[in-house]
């Protein structure tokens, strides 16, 4: 195989790409870009750890077509520090790779291309289209919420369920639960007759490489496509695909907490300053030390906020609109303010009953979404 290529072109083809290589696998191949360079000038690039993959095309010039697997870093890392933009790359029949840029030369070693692993069957059952950048903003708002090395697998991922129109995703880790609904535009696929009614779970890892590699641009599509076991997202110029968990997901609707009997209606932004200060202080830094809690206390319409630990103490207090008696609680103040930041609009509430139960953090402009928290036993 010998190509000539533009250095900035295929670093920016090779860069997503890197976060479907593998780091500890005893599989080689999996630790590599398989680079499979066709006679029409079109160099195919994929890379798979054997739980999801990555490919991507760039155009070059083929003096020889071909296909070798090559480590990923090093190759990363060899073209990032050249000088000159005009590469040449050149694997001979002993796997020997020669990379020239300019007056610089490169060697090191390939793996034969069949030593690649197979890509997973990705024939599909059922597809839609969606703006990536709706997509995204509704990961973004539940991917805190997600476990991933759970006992339970079904709580290693994202839960989505597709209703017409409307889209719900769910995560819970046993401590957080996220649940965000959207009635938004959703294109069913083409040539797909299947009704647009059916849920799946993405596993933690892949939906965290989704949301870097999708758009923020509100034009820019993603075609999503779907069997049993695997998943494949569709951009112009990307395709991600992805193992699915294939157990059922938890009855979330039967985990969330209906009625309280106490709520605190309180200003979002004010709050999460209140608790960053707190971080201050629970967030301990010190090898060994255990993260201490922040403390709630909230009764007459003052919310006052407190938090103690080896590093200090913090106290301060906020008003509130509150209905049911008072109440102090303590939470795990990074899962507290994780929660809050995900919940939409300038004014929340917070829906309480006892220091022990879960907490439901909810807009209050009516939007489709409720967080859950459980809190944490306060020491005598």
């Amino acid at each position: 195989m010998k190509i000539i290529f533009n250095r900035q072109q295929m670093i920016a083809a090779i860069t997503p790409l890197m976060n479907c290589v593998s780091s500890k696998s005893t599989v080689a191949a999996t630790e590599g870009i398989l680079i499979d360079a066709k006679e029409d000038g079109i160099c195919n690039l994929t890379t798979y750890d054997l739980e999801k993959g990555m490919k991507s095309a760039v155009n070059v010039e083929v003096a020889e077509a071909g296909a070798a697997v090559i480590n990923a870093n090093k190759l990363n890392q060899t073209l990032r520090v050249m000088d000159d933009d005009d590469v040449e790359l050149t694997v001979d029949e002993k796997l020997s790779v020669t990379i020239l840029c300019g007056s610089s030369q490169y060697k090191m070693n390939a793996i034969d291309a069949d030593a690649f692993p197979a890509i997973p069957d990705l024939a599909e059952d059922k597809g839609f289209e969606i703006g990536q950048s709706v997509l995204k903003d509704m990961l973004n708002h539940v991917s805190f919420a997600m476990a991933e090395n759970a006992l339970r697998q079904e709580l290693n991922g994202c839960f989505f369920k597709i209703d017409s129109n409307r889209i719900t995703l769910v995560a819970c880790d046993s401590f957080k639960l996220a649940k965000y609904a959207l009635e938004t535009e959703v294109e069913r696929k083409a040539e797909s007759n299947t009704p647009l009614e059916f849920s799946f779970i993405i596993p933690t890892r892949t939906v965290n490489d989704l949301c870097r590699i999708l758009s923020d641009d509100e034009e820019e599509k993603v075609l999503i496509t779907l069997n049993k076991k695997n998943i494949l997202f569709q951009t112009e110029t990307l395709l991600f695909f992805s193992r699915l968990v294939d157990v059922d997901f938890i009855n979330y609707d039967r985990i969330i907490i209906k009625e309280h009997r106490i709520k605190l209606t309180l200003e979002k932004e004010r709050f999460i300053s209140a608790l960053e200060r707190a971080a201050l202080i629970t967030d301990e830094r010190i090898a060994g030390a255990v993260k201490s809690s922040v403390k709630l206390e909230a009764d007459s319409g003052l919310l006052k906020i407190s938090a103690n630990s080896a590093l200090g103490s913090t106290y301060e207090e906020m008003n509130i609109e509150q209905s049911g008696e008072a109440i102090t609680i303590a939470f795990n103040n990074r899962y507290l303010i994780e929660t809050v930041k995900a919940c939409d609009g300038d004014q929340i509430v917070l829906s309480m009953s006892t220091p022990l139960v879960s907490i439901n953090v909810e807009p209050t402009d009516g939007r489709d979404e409720i967080f859950m928290l459980l809190p944490v036993r306060m020491k005598d």
